[in-house]
C-alpha cells in the first residue's frame, strides 16, 4: 500500500523554521557585537602608535595577550580532550597563519604604500571575492539581492572610508591589499565551517598563539618593524597609562571580537557574516568620533546607511550559501 505524502514534505516543520529564524537573528546580533568591538581596535591602536609603537609590535602583543587570556577557559572547555586539538591542528594553524597574522601582515604592507582608506577598501573587498569564488568554483550564481547588496556595500564602504580625500595608488600596494582581502575571505570560510569537535574558544585561542608567534618571527627576521614604549597616551580626551588602551585592545577588540565573530560566522554562514563585518568600518568611524574626537562627515554616515542596506539584501538572499558552512537553511 503506498504511503500518503505529508503536506509538509520537503519543508521544515513550523517549529524548526521558527528555531532557525531565531538562531539567525541571534547570529546577526552577535555579528554586530563582533564588528562593534573589532571597530574599537583602531582607536586603541592609534593611541599607542602615536607614542611610537610599531603596528607589528601592537599586533604581536595584542594576539599574544589575547591567547594568554583565552588559555585558561580554553583548557577548561577541553576538559583534557587534547585529541580534539590534535585532530584539528591544521585548521588552527591555518586560521592563525592566514586568518589572523596574514590579514595583519598584508594590510600593514598595503598601508606602507597606500592611504589607509584605500588599503581598508581593498581588504574589505573580501565579501565580494567570496561571492565571486562561490559563483566561479561552486557554480552557484548569486541571486539578485546578493548582487545588489554587493554593489550597495562596496559603494557604502567607499563613502565611509572617503578614499578620494587622500588617495594614492601604487600597484604593489594594491597587490598587498588584495592579499589581505584573500586572507580575510579565508578567515570567514574557516570560522563559518561547522565543527563539533573544535569549540570557537579553542579555535580563537590557538589562532592567537599561532598569529602572535608568526608576527614575532617576522619581526625577528626584520620583515616588519618591532618598536614599543611605556609613555603615557591620549585617549578619549584624557592622558592615561599605556597599558589602558593595550588592555582594551586585548580584551575587547581581540578576545571578545574574535570569539563572537567565530560564533556569528557559524550561525550565519561565511557569506552573510562577511557582509555584516563591513559594519566594522562604520563602527570604527563612530568610535573614533567618541574616543578621538574625529567627527564623521555626512558622506560617511550616508555610506554607513548603504552598508546596512547591502547587509540586509545579502541576508535576504536564499541562494549562494555554501552547503558545508552549516548555515541555516533559511539563508541558503
Amino acid at each position: 500500500m503506498p504511503r500518503r505524502s505529508s503536506p509538509n514534505h520537503g519543508q521544515a516543520p513550523a517549529g524548526q523554521a521558527a528555531s532557525t529564524a531565531s538562531a539567525g537573528a541571534s547570529g546577526l546580533v552577535i555579528a554586530l557585537l563582533s564588528s562593534a568591538v573589532f571597530g574599537l581596535s583602531g582607536s586603541f591602536a592609534k593611541a599607542l602608535l602615536e607614542t611610537g609603537w610599531s603596528s607589528a609590535a601592537a599586533v604581536a602583543v595584542r594576539m599574544g595577550g589575547a591567547g594568554l587570556v583565552l588559555l585558561v577557559p580554553a583548557v577548561w572547555i577541553l576538559h583534557g580532550r587534547w585529541h580534539q586539538v590534535r585532530a584539528n591542528w591544521r585548521t588552527i594553524v591555518l586560521f592563525g597563519l592566514i586568518g589572523v597574522a596574514g590579514c595583519q601582515f598584508f594590510y600593514f604592507n598595503a598601508v606602507n604604500r597606500l592611504s589607509v582608506g584605500v588599503a581598508l577598501l581593498l581588504e574589505f573587498l573580501a565579501p565580494v571575492l567570496m561571492v565571486l569564488w562561490i559563483w566561479a568554483v561552486r557554480r552557484r550564481r548569486p541571486g539578485l539581492p546578493t548582487m545588489l547588496g554587493t554593489v550597495a556595500a562596496v559603494a557604502g564602504l567607499v563613502l565611509v572610508l572617503d578614499v578620494t580625500a587622500d588617495a594614492r595608488v601604487d600597484p604593489i600596494g594594491v597587490l598587498w591589499g588584495l592579499a589581505a582581502a584573500v586572507c580575510l575571505a579565508v578567515y570567514f570560510f574557516i570560522t563559518a565551517r561547522q565543527n563539533d569537535t573544535l569549540p570557537p574558544l579553542v579555535l580563537a585561542t590557538g589562532g592567537m598563539f599561532v598569529g602572535a608567534a608568526t608576527m614575532a618571527v617576522l619581526g625577528a627576521v626584520g620583515l616588519v618593524p618591532m618598536a614599543w614604549n611605556t609613555a603615557d597616551v591620549e585617549l578619549a580626551g584624557w592622558t592615561t597609562r599605556w597599558w589602558v588602551p593595550l588592555l582594551g585592545l586585548v580584551l575587547f577588540s581581540t578576545v571578545l571580537a574574535y570569539v563572537t565573530g567565530i560564533v556569528a560566522a557559524r550561525a550565519l554562514g561565511s557569506r552573510v557574516a562577511s557582509f555584516v563585518s563591513l559594519t566594522e568600518v562604520l563602527f570604527a568611524v563612530l568610535w573614533a568620533w567618541l574616543l578621538l574626537a574625529e567627527l564623521p562627515r555626512p558622506v560617511q554616515l550616508a555610506g554607513g546607511a548603504l552598508i546596512v542596506i547591502g547587509v540586509f539584501l545579502v541576508r535576504a538572499d536564499r541562494r549562494g550559501a555554501l552547503p558545508e558552512e552549516g548555515a541555516p537553511e533559511v539563508y541558503s
